[in-house]
């Protein structure tokens, strides 16, 4: 649920990595949440409800979330406009060390040494 609160919290951030857990994590509680908003506007009767809504207002983070998964395996975001090259990558590892998108997400000390370094 972590992963999905951060996701959230970098709305917009198209910039940086995003690591395997953290996409699939919010793929994950997305697709519960969605279907249990669905289930209920089902048995409201709504045809515009809340799951339309909700699937409106985390358009934006699902595509910002993918965009840094397929900076983590080095690919542009734009990969994920192909549809079954996308879920391969999705399901990589990503590459190890930093990248022209960014230090390893799973290094956060080597992350650390970057920014004290630029800072300085």
């Amino acid at each position: 649920m972590n992963y999905y609160i951060e996701v959230l919290k970098k709305y917009a951030v198209f910039e940086g990595r995003a690591r395997r857990s953290e996409y699939w994590y919010f793929v994950l509680f997305n697709m519960i949440f969605s279907f249990g908003l669905g289930f209920l506007d089902g048995m409201m009767g709504l045809e515009f409800g809340i799951s339309s809504i909700y699937s409106l207002a985390v358009l934006v983070p699902s595509i910002a979330v993918a965009v840094r998964r397929m900076h983590d395996v080095g690919k542009s975001g734009w990969f994920i406009l192909i549809p079954i090259y996308n879920l391969i990558l999705a399901v990589t590892e990503g590459d190890h060390g930093p990248n022209e998108y960014g230090p390893d997400p799973k290094d956060p000390a080597a992350a650390a040494d970057i920014v004290d370094h630029l800072v300085e």
